[in-house]
């Protein structure tokens, strides 16, 4: 799947990593939600399963604007 084939939830394009604006909530054609993050290391996943971190205030503007 492409980028351009999701809606981003959150930010400007004017964050950190520029167009990219990691951190990021999208979300996709049927519903469903793609995070992109800082790889973590909390703990080791399922496999086929990945782990990111994202700040709270990218999941606090992702509720608003899905106006959860």
């Amino acid at each position: 799947m492409a980028r351009e084939e999701l809606t981003r939830l959150t930010g400007n394009g004017n964050g950190t990593c520029g167009e990219d604006d990691c951190p990021n909530v999208y979300r996709t054609a049927s519903g469903s939600i793609v995070v992109q993050g800082d790889v973590s290391d909390a703990f080791t996943p399922p496999q086929g399963e990945g782990l990111v971190e994202i700040p709270e205030s990218v999941l606090r503007e992702t509720v608003r604007a899905l106006g959860w």
